[in-house]
């Protein structure tokens, strides 16, 4: 019953006038359409709707009926689902004829419902052009039901077409974004040959330029005269420029504060810059010791090809955590890659100047590193995520010029996402983190490059930082070593409000390995409300094996679920 409601119009706009008997009339004839629709979704092929306007049939109201009076015209729809088809005798003919109907869902006993039909249809012409027939289509479709049995038969011909490689692509739409570029980051090569999933991926990869409002391509419906297909590209482009504000909170870290300006298309081929500006610590330090960040950052994408993107950028901190105070000041540049959809790789240079006071005293730095990443992403929604996971691997080879010192800083990451039921109601979330530094002395290695945990995007329920070795005052130093591990329950209660308990547990060490002799465990419960850029988030969490000076609770919020 509420998927009948949901496909009425009459019913959803019933508060809402029309305009006029016409109106009134076109909106009931479209709504026993979007009903039959409905029906037939649903395997119903013996179904029957019927609407009566003021006591009388649809189909017996003349074309110009008049309904008139100051009351509201009664509208009465009844259905008659009748009984649910199943799928009788399966026939795929032509060049579908070697494919195993089953394989698409086509099922004799199984669904037939027209969404399963259909769906069936655009599989079988995906499995033909991916073998490099564009022109693969659906030449006829026999459907018919056998109301004695209540079954379906369906037999579908399909014709493959040649195997085709690309033509030319043309592109339309484009203003300030450089059409030649567009062309040449879409990555299909003329004569190559064709194939469903590089057109998705040069979709992909044409939105996330960021500098597009809409792509859609669109194949030739023939080839041309040297046997590829032309592919035409339809873009829409976005406004270049941008700004935006945002915020965090924790009773132990303070209010932070961020602004940031860019442009999405600085020089026409989508050359991104972006100036980030963030201060924190507000209401948690003394004014004098707030933390600020700022930095620039370019990007220019296909300096190697369209999977390739080139990035620099200067970044200055100057922030009081509890464990040092550190000043720093670094520039970097580098290079990423797409080896496929779902993996990156990317490779920098960097040099850091930095000032730290610590525990160990006084020092000055100058760290020449090697920045390397790998990243395996499949899940189903970067933001608010219900499925797949993400592993990230990261080595960075540093040097210190002034004192001659080398380290090896190495950190892994991995989290897992895996919806519980069909609606994604439940969603169980786990992330494990681990790291370690080789090469020297927890002492020779700066402050700001060690490892700590503790905190809002850590353990929760603990200071920021506030885990693990501390020196004779009590201040967290950092360690050679770290392992976290958090596991949440993420729970719908309605389209847009959820709620989230969790357990974040993590250690810290000054060796490089991780000791966990002393793993604190921080638990709690969040909320979540879900927005179009992501859920805003509030989480509570109390520590479980809390020391003297440890805070008895913390309270966190930001933007985007905590992993």
């Amino acid at each position: 019953v509420k998927k009948l409601e949901n496909a009425s119009a009459l019913k959803s706009d019933e508060e809402r006038p029309v305009s006029g008997s016409l109106g009134l009339m076109a909106k009931a004839r479209s709504d026993r359409e979007q009903l039959v629709a409905a029906l037939y979704a649903d395997a119903r092929y013996e179904g029957v709707v019927t609407v009566t306007i003021d006591g009388k049939p649809l189909d017996d109201l003349p074309p110009d009926a008049e309904f008139k009076g100051p009351q509201p015209v009664p509208v009465s729809i009844d259905i008659a689902t009748g009984p649910k088809f199943t799928l009788g005798n399966i026939r795929l003919q032509g060049d579908a004829a070697g494919l195993m109907s089953a394989d698409y869902g086509l099922i004799s006993g199984g669904d037939a419902g027209s969404g399963a039909v259909l769906k069936a249809e655009a599989l079988i012409v995906r499995t033909l052009k991916e073998q490099g027939r564009p022109l693969a289509e659906v030449t006829d479709r026999q459907i018919v039901a056998d109301h004695a049995t209540s079954t379906l038969d369906v037999t579908l011909t399909v014709a493959a077409g040649p195997v085709a490689g690309y033509g030319p692509t043309t592109v339309e739409g484009t203003e300030k974004v450089d059409r030649d570029f567009t062309e040449y980051m879409t990555g299909l090569k003329r004569g190559r040959q064709y194939s469903p999933q590089e057109i998705d991926d040069a979709r992909d990869r044409l939105l996330a330029l960021e500098v597009f409002n809409s792509v859609t391509f669109k194949e030739a419906d023939k080839l041309d005269a040297d046997g590829n297909i032309p592919i035409g590209v339809q873009v829409s482009e976005r406004k270049p420029r941008y700004f935006g504000v945002g915020g965090t909170f924790s009773n132990t870290e303070g209010l932070g504060l961020e602004g940031y300006w860019g442009h999405r298309n600085l020089f026409g081929r989508a050359e991104k810059l972006r100036i980030d500006g963030k201060i924190s610590g507000i209401g948690s330090n003394d004014l004098g010791e707030l933390n600020y960040n700022a930095g620039i950052m370019f990007e220019k994408p296909g300096v190697i090809g369209p999977a390739s993107k080139f990035f620099a950028g200067v970044k200055t901190v100057l922030e009081h955590p509890d464990a040092y105070d550190h000043f720093s000041i670094k520039g970097s540049a580098g290079l990423s890659y797409e080896l496929t959809k779902k993996q990156t790789v990317s490779a920098e240079v960097a040099l850091d100047y930095s000032r730290i006071h610590d525990a160990f005293g006084k020092h000055k730095y100058l760290i020449a590193s090697i920045p390397l990443q790998y990243v395996y992403d499949n899940r189903d929604n970067r933001l608010n995520p219900t499925s797949g996971f993400r592993v990230l691997a990261y080595a960075e080879p540093s040097y210190d010029i002034l004192s001659g010192a080398a380290f090896l800083k190495l950190r892994g990451e991995g989290s897992a996402y895996q919806s519980l039921d069909s609606a994604s109601k439940f969603v169980l979330a786990e992330r494990v983190a681990i790291g370690s530094i080789v090469g020297t002395s927890l002492e020779h290695v700066p402050a700001d490059r060690r490892f700590y945990s503790g905190g809002g995007g850590s353990v929760r329920g603990y200071a920021y930082q506030d885990i693990g070795p501390k020196d004779f005052t009590g201040q967290p130093i950092g360690g050679l070593s770290f392992f976290e591990t958090s596991v949440e329950m993420r729970i719908a209660i309605t389209d847009t409000i959820g709620i989230v308990p969790f357990v974040d547990a993590g250690t810290v060490s000054t060796k490089s390995v991780p000791d966990f002799s002393d793993v604190k465990v921080g638990a709690g419960v969040g909320l979540r409300y879900v927005t179009p850029f992501g859920p805003l988030r509030i989480d509570a969490a109390v520590p479980l094996n809390r020391d003297p000076g440890d805070p008895h609770f913390g309270i966190y919020a930001g933007i985007g679920q905590a992993f």
